[in-house]
């Protein structure tokens, strides 16, 4: 077993713990806490990663609330869970040895532990762009692919609405059925926003949700009917998109940013019914469904921006002290892309 150690590292390790579970937005001041503690030290079989990016996205919020997901919530006490890139410092690990460059689940701290399990920890190219491989080589890129082209599954003529278009999963989520041949409707949060998403991704149209009738407009853009939902944010919107769902359509559930910061579960919609008329389809996924191809949807997307087919867009936030405010920035729609802390670049 390999065990590379570091010739100096810091005695202390800062993180940022959460003290209590926020009710709504993240309060850095009552909900987390900054804390130091000894440095640790990876066991056998992990390693010992310094931060340099962190990753955001909105499950990183539903991760501060009780109840089970397909990871168990965050403990009172603990690290606040987060994606990042690092290096390795310190290994127990052959896979890992000191000196990677590694993707994996370090959370809001300098360093972290993290096991030597490809499920989780993948090394990375010494030279890779590493705001690159965030914002779409890693999770985040197998998520739009695996989620359109193996649950949406589009078919020639077909129209794809995208909802959250500006954001992470679903810019590049538009991107590849573009690429693909297919009417891509998005909705996003601003002007500005549906500027970005027509112009710089191509997109066919955008609705602006704040100040557009999303309904009339769907009504409009997909006189057909929508085909295929890509959806990133639940609550209404996706009530209104099932109201409009086209013959055999299928809805991707990605996400639910919608109801992450809400007390209570919000209600379910009241146009579920037209999946049994429509007989359409509605299922939900993550991105470790694909952990076994996630080589494809990588080398896939790094094609077509080598093509100068597809592009990303990056928030980057710096520092660790600003990861409450850019995890709020996804919730308040300040952010355009992909939300990155840059923690030791």
């Amino acid at each position: 077993m390999n065990e590379d150690q570091p010739t100096e590292l810091p005695a202390t390790n800062r993180q940022i713990v959460l003290r209590r579970r926020p009710q709504g937005l993240v309060d850095p001041s009552s909900d987390l806490e900054t804390v130091e503690r000894p440095m640790p030290e990876p066991g056998e079989g992990e390693a010992l990663i310094r931060t340099r990016y962190l990753g955001l996205d909105a499950t990183v919020r539903s991760w501060l609330d009780e109840g089970e997901g397909y990871l168990p919530p965050v403990q009172i006490g603990e690290v606040v869970r987060c994606s990042g890139i690092g290096e390795i410092v310190a290994s127990r690990s052959d896979r890992l040895p000191v000196g990677t460059i590694a993707y994996g689940l370090p959370g809001w701290q300098e360093y972290g532990v993290v096991p030597d399990d490809p499920g989780f920890t993948t090394a990375l190219p010494a030279d890779a762009d590493l705001v690159g491989m965030i914002s779409l080589y890693g999770a985040t890129g197998a998520t739009a692919y695996f989620g359109l082209l193996e649950i949406g599954r589009p078919e020639e003529g077909e129209t794809v609405v995208v909802s959250a278009a500006a954001g992470a999963t679903g810019s590049i989520a538009g991107q590849i059925a573009k690429l693909m041949g297919f009417r891509v409707v998005g909705i996003a949060g601003s002007d500005e926003k549906c500027r970005m998403v027509v112009d710089d991704l191509g997109f066919d149209a955008c609705i602006n949700r704040r100040t557009d009738d999303i309904k009339a407009r769907l009504r409009e853009l997909c006189p057909d009917g929508v085909d295929v939902y890509f959806d990133n944010v639940g609550g209404p919107i996706l009530d209104i998109v099932l109201g409009r769902l086209a013959m055999h359509g299928r809805v991707v559930l990605c996400g639910a940013i919608a109801g992450y910061n809400d007390e209570r579960r919000p209600p379910g919609p009241s146009n579920y019914v037209n999946l049994i008329s429509r007989r359409g389809r509605m299922e939900g996924f993550i991105a470790l469904d694909y952990i076994d191809r996630m080589a494809e949807s990588a080398l896939q997307l790094a094609a077509w921006v080598e093509e100068g087919k597809m592009t990303y867009k990056a928030h980057l936030f710096e520092g660790l002290d600003a990861a409450p405010d850019a995890l709020n920035a996804l919730f308040t729609g300040d952010n355009i892309g992909k939300v990155i802390v840059a923690v030791a670049p």
